[in-house]
């Protein structure tokens, strides 16, 4: 035991030592980057470049910082003056601190940590952690189940406190929050976040809470963002989140940029708006307004009180995987990044819940696969957040990810219906919503046709387009050791599964 302690206490001395002389490089780089012009920027980038791959000796593999460089010197690299662009608008604390704990604690130390805890624990270890403060929120849009939970389920502070520092002996750092709407408890965040000042923040918002005051804050500590809730033009968006709201997320977007907070979008698409939220005045507008990433989220039948016509139609789908793609591409100049949460899963090997990339924990404490997949086995009132990812159905995500070759039909609930109701049979979970228990079958039917409809279309994109198989995935031991359930299909193999 003595020997164990005395390896952590210099882990421990190592690592803020590491963190001290990362803090001075980061703080002077970014001060040199919002004094000079473009020409002299381009200098400081290389010798972060430079100082980078000193510091990180053997951590990158061969030809990325050559790559690296080549962006930097590359006046007509999109994505490289994408990112200067973002430092040179971005307070110069917030920018310091995103790179401190989002780029060294999380991306470089974090990665390394998880990934070592994964092989010694033999489960499922994420690189981030989604919780709810609260269930409370001061809206009610249509099709969305938190909103009819009510204000009983709220997180202690000691709670939100106990999942942070437990995350972080896992090697977790990135943690982001939702409900609810979380900034309902905006003084204890603050606390939250400025006690784990080592730590990168983000809360999914619906806007109407951040004022002035709450910016100045930020300003401060640096370490927290936000995703703003906005589905397209006034119309659209407030048929579904209410009168008023609209001009609320404008509102706040104007306040993040004034004060430098990098800030992105949070958007559900559905039937009913897919284009209004894709189109390019649409992009344009949040771009110029200052979010420079976002997220698309493809709209799930979650709850009693889900609204399925709601589900967008699989030509919808097919267009959102074309159109995201071009907003990304070298074609479109707007200075936006978005990700699909649903089309981009070969991006991260598909679904990442269920502790693989990431897992959620309720405002009552329980510890969820999925913010959509509301059932569970464990809380965190009787359980670590080591037990939780133990735990029978977190266990079972484990055993049987990538739960399908095309990652883009990742998920095991919206294409895949059957094999989410054998786990939660195979382990004995319990629903979890708060409103009124769900079983698996009444979830999963919702979703049983859009699956069968989904899936050919789906199959013939995945064998039309060009993949890389990625050096590192995490799956179980027993999964890589069958090459046969490899996620990698080749046009060959969609012919061959159809002739069967």
């Amino acid at each position: 035991m003595a020997n164990i302690n005395m390896i952590n206490i210099k882990e421990n001395l190592t690592h803020a030592a590491e963190r001290k002389a990362m803090d001075i490089m980061l703080t002077g780089l970014v001060n040199d980057l919002h004094k000079k012009d473009t020409t002299d920027r381009t200098k400081v980038y290389l010798r972060l470049a430079d100082l980078a791959e000193k510091f990180f000796k053997g951590k990158f593999p061969d030809g990325v910082m050559d790559s690296v460089r080549k962006a930097i010197l590359d006046p007509n690299n999109r994505w490289f003056s994408y990112i200067d662009s973002i430092i040179a608008e971005t307070n110069p604390n917030f920018a310091k601190m995103t790179l401190l704990n989002l780029g060294y604690e999380a991306f470089l130390r974090g990665t390394k940590l998880t990934r070592e805890n994964r092989k010694k624990y033999q489960c499922n270890i994420p690189w981030l952690i989604l919780f709810d403060p609260t269930d409370a929120c001061n809206m009610h849009c249509a099709g969305c189940w938190s909103g009819t939970y009510g204000h009983k389920n709220n997180m202690t502070f000691e709670d939100m406190d106990k999942i942070i520092t437990q995350g972080k002996e896992l090697g977790i750092y990135v943690y982001i929050m939702t409900g609810g709407e979380p900034m309902v408890r905006k003084k204890d965040i603050l606390k939250l976040i400025e006690k784990h000042h080592d730590c990168y923040f983000a809360a999914f918002t619906n806007s109407t809470l951040i004022d002035e005051e709450l910016c100045q804050e930020l300003e401060r500590l640096g370490n927290m963002t936000f995703f703003l809730s906005i589905e397209g033009t006034p119309d659209t968006n407030d048929a579904r989140r209410g009168d008023g709201h609209y001009e609320a997320v404008m509102n706040a977007m104007d306040l993040l940029k004034k004060h430098g907070i990098l800030f992105g979008t949070s958007i559900c698409y559905t039937r009913e708006n897919v284009e209004a939220v894709t189109n390019d005045d649409f992009i344009r507008l949040i771009s110029e307004k200052g979010a420079r990433f976002g997220f698309y989220f493809h709209y799930m039948p979650i709850g009693n009180n889900a609204v399925p016509e709601l589900l967008p139609t699989v030509e919808q789908r097919k267009y959102m995987i074309d159109r995201i793609r071009y907003i990304r591409s070298e074609d479109c100049d707007i200075d936006f990044f978005p990700m699909d949460f649903q089309n981009d899963g070969e991006k991260v090997g598909g679904c990442i819940a269920g502790g693989r990339n990431y897992f959620h924990i309720n405002a009552h404490g329980d510890a969820e696969p999925c913010v959509f997949i509301h059932f569970s086995n464990t809380n965190i009132h009787e359980n670590s957040i080591l037990e939780m990812l133990q735990s029978p159905l977190f266990m079972e995500y484990h055993k049987g990810q990538p739960f399908n070759r095309n990652h883009l039909r990742p998920c095991p609930m919206l294409e895949n219906p059957d094999l989410l109701r054998g786990m939660v049979e195979r382990s004995g979970a319990h629903g979890t919503n708060a409103e009124s228990e769900e079983t698996a079958d009444h979830l999963c039917s919702k979703c049983d046709a859009y699956a069968k409809e989904w899936a050919p279309i789906a199959d013939k994109v995945w064998a039309e387009q060009f993949h890389i198989e990625k050096a590192y995935v995490n799956y179980s031991e027993e999964h890589l050791a069958h090459p046969e359930l490899a996620a990698f299909q080749t046009v060959e193999d969609v012919k061959a599964e159809t002739k069967e």
